[in-house]
């Protein structure tokens, strides 16, 4: 398995198809085999996975794996203890409650890097810093909690997914950096990478698949040639229809010509 760590720059899509608008993941990263494990969205910076496994992505942001992804938040507004506590406890979002989030009221970092374009400035209203860890991956999920609380987010930085940290590593925006996944404790219980099998396999317990279903040919009986249409059968094949002996004979002379035609 491998991983690549990149910090991803503001404005840079989490795609590797190319765009005429945008930076995508092409422009930092060129290999083939890699693939996007736990995006970010275009207007937010930081630590995104790069990796060969297919299962990573759904490993890392399914909730019963607790693999928590931590943030730097700036918010709009001096947050206040009680919204905190909010965050703590869980916030009704429209697709439902989230999960106790981790958060905590932080100092503007030093590592931290300046953003281009820079984010708005108002000298009549404080900006604060938050850090908040979550172990969902819903959509804009950090935006919407401080937005929730009455904090709208100014701008965000992924620092950590489990305990791979992008400040330990030193990487600047648009750095990328392989790491050893056998050093990483998050990586260990990691389910092997399976093959796709489609529907028409037999799903067993714990959804791994199961082989396709062959039917067993008994004994004397023909191989199966497939269901034939109505005119490739002969007339001893064809269907009768069933009636209860009311129905009337087809007196009706064919389209197009009349009863009286020679």
């Amino acid at each position: 398995m491998k991983i690549v760590i990149l910090n991803k720059p503001y404005d840079v899509l989490s795609q590797f198809r190319k765009d005429e608008a945008h930076m995508t993941m092409s422009d930092f990263v060129d290999d083939p085999t890699l693939r996007l494990a736990g995006r970010l969205d275009m207007d937010s910076e930081g630590l995104v996975f790069l990796t060969d496994h297919g299962g990573l992505n759904q490993f890392i942001t399914n909730p019963a794996n607790k693999k928590y992804k931590t943030y730097l938040v700036q918010v709009d507004g001096d947050i206040s203890e009680e919204a905190l506590e909010k965050l703590r406890q869980g916030i009704e979002l429209n697709d439902g409650m989230t999960l106790p989030a981790k958060a905590i009221k932080v100092s503007e970092p030093e590592w931290l890097w300046e953003r281009n374009p820079p984010v708005r400035y108002r000298a009549n209203i404080p900006t604060s810093w938050v850090e908040i860890s979550i172990c969902e991956g819903r959509n804009r999920q950090v935006r919407r909690m401080t937005s929730a609380v009455g904090f709208p987010t100014l701008r965000l930085i992924r620092t950590k997914i489990g305990s791979i940290d992008l400040v330990q590593l030193g990487l600047q925006p648009g750095e990328t950096k392989e790491i050893e996944p056998l050093l990483y404790p998050d990586f260990r219980d990691v389910p092997e990478e399976r093959p796709y099998q489609s529907r028409s396999y037999v799903k067993k317990p714990g959804g791994t698949g199961g082989k396709p279903i062959h039917q067993k040919k008994k004994e004397g009986e023909k191989k199966k040639t497939g269901t034939k249409r109505i005119w490739q059968m002969d007339e001893s094949e064809k269907p009768r229809r069933k009636t209860n002996g009311t129905t009337r004979p087809n007196t009706k002379a064919p389209r197009g010509r009349s009863r009286n035609s020679r």
